[in-house]
């Protein structure tokens, strides 16, 4: 569920009057995602989406993300663009939360994707990170090894709840990225959270990216690997090799991959895998019962995670090296 903070239709009826959006016909909620609270609207002219967001983004974020769609859509990319209100202003307040319309994107996310969807979204990733080439906003990833250690110290005195012995497993990781991961590859915008539910197709088509709101300067190649966790496992946690196969030809269809960046694969991955196992642990342990908030179980991400411990070459993941 992703409806925090609900809205009375008049307080929506005088916010609609600062932009050049048509009148009202009607709203609802969105049971998608889980940080910010999404309405579609219908009004007299284009369908929107309004977003609220909540606590947990950064109001001095919000210049970034927006920014970053109108930067990234002028250059081609499919995704949803901010709506200006009539002072020039992307950013509103409605119900006491920062507030912005953003517009609809068509288009559904896939359920079962097949490796013909990942190598269209390996080439979108690609198509994203040459756009945001000269983007001027800077955003660090809060959510790279610092902040995976921050993370873990809010969840260690609780991770055998989850499974015994994630206290020693999970500091020997931390100590393993750290002192493994790279510092000199290719780094620009990347996207940060490029699961299912955040790319739409029509069809077989990819109709465009969503959901900009973890996005951040990093190494690009982090972002590829984030991919390979989101899209190329199946429910049963075996890694399928041909849609990793096709999800890499597809990216680097755009933006071939150097040596450098193909070699550190493995590492990069594990990186990925446990920063999404630390946010979901932090939140399966956190989360009152009864929350309207749906938990993701974190052992997924630690049986990826495994996984990639194991690899022995960046081959294993569909490469031709």
């Amino acid at each position: 569920m992703a409806v925090y903070t609900d809205i009375a239709e008049d307080d929506l009826k005088w916010f609609l009057t600062e932009y050049d959006a048509g009148t009202l016909l009607s709203y609802k909620g969105i049971a998608e995602g889980v940080e910010n609270s999404n309405f579609l609207l219908h009004t007299s002219r284009d369908p929107l989406i309004l977003t609220l967001y909540e606590k947990r983004v950064e109001k001095t974020d919000l210049p970034f993300f927006l920014g970053l769609m109108q930067h990234l859509s002028a250059r081609g990319l499919s995704c949803p663009l901010p709506l200006p209100r009539r002072d020039g202003a992307l950013l509103g307040s409605l119900s006491g939360r920062p507030a912005a319309l953003i517009s609809f994107l068509e288009g559904m996310w896939l359920r079962k994707p097949e490796a013909k969807h990942c190598r269209e979204v390996g080439r979108a990733l690609a198509e994203m990170h040459v756009a945001g080439e000269g983007f001027e906003l800077k955003r660090p990833n809060a959510l790279s090894i610092d902040g995976w250690r921050a993370l873990w110290e809010k969840s260690e005195a609780r991770a055998g709840e989850v499974e015994p012995g994630l206290q020693d497993e999970i500091r020997s990781e931390l100590d393993f990225l750290s002192a493994a991961w790279p510092a000199s590859l290719p780094a620009g915008v990347i996207h940060a959270d490029l699961f299912p539910d955040n790319v739409f197709f029509l069809g077989d088509d990819l109709s465009g990216l969503i959901d900009f709101y973890f996005a951040c300067n990093d190494l690009l190649a982090y972002d590829v690997s984030i991919c390979l966790n989101a899209w190329c496992f199946e429910k049963d946690g075996a890694y399928n090799i041909t849609k990793g196969t096709a999800m890499l030809a597809g990216y680097q269809s755009v933006r071939p991959l150097s040596d450098a960046e193909i070699a550190a694969l493995p590492v990069l991955s594990r990186g990925s895998a446990l920063r999404f196992f630390l946010t979901r642990l932090y939140d399966w342990l956190t989360t009152p019962e009864g929350a309207m908030v749906t938990k993701k179980d974190p052992l997924e991400y630690l049986r990826k995670l495994r996984f990639h411990r194991q690899i022995n070459s960046p081959a294993e993941y569909g490469l031709s090296l």
